[in-house]
């Protein structure tokens, strides 16, 4: 079981935020960063799951106020990084979208173009902040995030899962993972197995300087 992040580490940009009417709707409270501000690595989700309220611990971002906090993405992607040798304080973990965006039947939905656009700030100021030696992006639209501050698109997430990035206006490097709540099915698909997925991104992250 992953260390539960400490709620000291909550780094709150604002006291509310109102730029998205629908997520003001939707979320039950804003899901911003936590971890290390002098981390190594910054870890960076899509946005919120809707949360299990009835969680002892582990409710998820919309609930706790801190991002993957969710009983399986939360735990999962924090074991990884744990299975991976680092320690909680070289860490730091967060949303590109901070709300959660709320579907037709109450489960996620994908931020839209302008949600992104403007939460970006937030991420922006964040990674500034911490400077990180990389930029982990778990998943394709936290990576499609990532990519648009330098006004670029992507083709093929699955192509560019490991394929370092360089962000110069961010000063740091993206390396797209794979989301936690699909990694079991993709790591076999890439022909890896978990062991020699971890050994690939320590090979990766090892590489940037």
């Amino acid at each position: 079981m992953p260390e539960f992040p400490d709620p000291e580490s909550r780094n709150a940009l604002a006291a509310d935020c109102r730029r998205c009417p629908a997520l003001v709707d939707s979320r039950e409270c804003i899901s911003w960063g936590n971890g290390s501000l002098d981390a190594d690595l910054v870890v960076v989700g899509e946005a919120p799951g809707a949360g299990t309220p009835e969680a002892d611990r582990w409710q998820g971002g919309n609930w706790t106020g801190m991002a993957y906090t969710a009983r399986h993405s939360g735990r999962k992607i924090r074991e990884l990084f744990a299975d991976l040798g680092y320690d909680p304080d070289e860490l730091y973990f967060t949303n590109a979208v901070k709300c959660f965006p709320e579907g037709e039947d109450g489960s996620n939905r994908e931020p839209t173009a302008d949600e992104r656009t403007n939460c970006r700030p937030y991420l922006e100021r964040e990674i500034g902040r911490v400077e990180p030696r990389a930029v982990v992006a778990t998943g394709k639209h936290a990576t499609e995030s990532l990519l648009a501050t330098e006004n670029r698109a992507i083709d093929g997430f699955l192509e560019s899962v490991l394929e370092p990035v360089s962000l110069p206006g961010l000063d740091t490097t993206l390396v797209p993972v794979l989301h936690p709540s699909y990694q079991e099915v993709w790591v076999s698909r890439l022909d890896y197995t978990y062991k020699s997925y971890l050994a690939a991104i320590d090979e990766t992250l090892t590489g940037i300087g």
